[in-house]
C-alpha cells in the first residue's frame, strides 16, 4: 500500500507536470492555463450535478427503508471524479471525466462491489447481496 501511495503522490504529479510543460510548449501558456482551469470548472459542475442526483437517490432509498449501498458507492466515485477533475493535469482530467461517464462508472462500481464482497467474505462477514442491488 505504501508503494502505491508513493507512486500516486510522486510519479503521477511528475508525469502530469511533464505533459503540461510539453502542452505549454506546443499551444502556449495561456491556452494551457485555460485548458486546466476550464476542465476544472466544467468537471466540478458535472460532478456537483451528478452528485446531487445520487444524493437524491440515496435519500429516496433511505426513506423507503432500503440500504443504498450501490448509490453511496456511486456517490463516492463521483466525489473521486470531482477531485481528479479539479487536480491540475490532463491524465487526472481524463480519469475524472471517465468516472463521470455512467458506463465507465458502472464498470468501476461492479469491480469495487466485488472487491468489497470478497474482502468481507474473507474476513468471515456475512455479505448481504441485497445491499448492492441496483434500484
Amino acid at each position: 500500500m505504501f508503494v502505491r501511495l508513493l507512486l500516486l503522490f510522486t510519479v503521477v504529479p511528475l508525469v502530469e507536470l511533464a505533459i503540461l510543460v510539453q502542452l505549454g510548449r506546443h499551444v502556449g501558456l495561456p491556452a494551457t492555463f485555460a485548458l486546466v482551469i476550464g476542465t476544472g470548472l466544467v468537471g466540478a459542475g458535472l460532478a456537483r450535478w451528478q452528485g446531487l442526483r445520487v444524493a437524491r437517490t440515496v435519500m429516496a432509498a433511505l426513506a423507503e427503508g432500503r440500504v443504498p449501498a450501490s448509490a453511496m458507492l456511486e456517490g463516492l466515485l463521483i466525489l473521486v471524479a470531482g477531485a481528479l477533475l479539479v487536480t491540475p493535469g490532463l491524465l487526472t482530467d481524463l480519469a475524472g471525466f471517465a468516472l463521470l461517464a455512467a458506463p465507465t462508472r458502472r464498470m468501476v462500481l461492479r469491480v469495487v462491489e466485488e472487491r468489497i464482497r470478497r474482502r468481507l467474505a474473507s474476513d468471515g462477514a456475512v455479505v448481504v447481496d441485497a445491499a448492492f442491488r441496483r434500484e
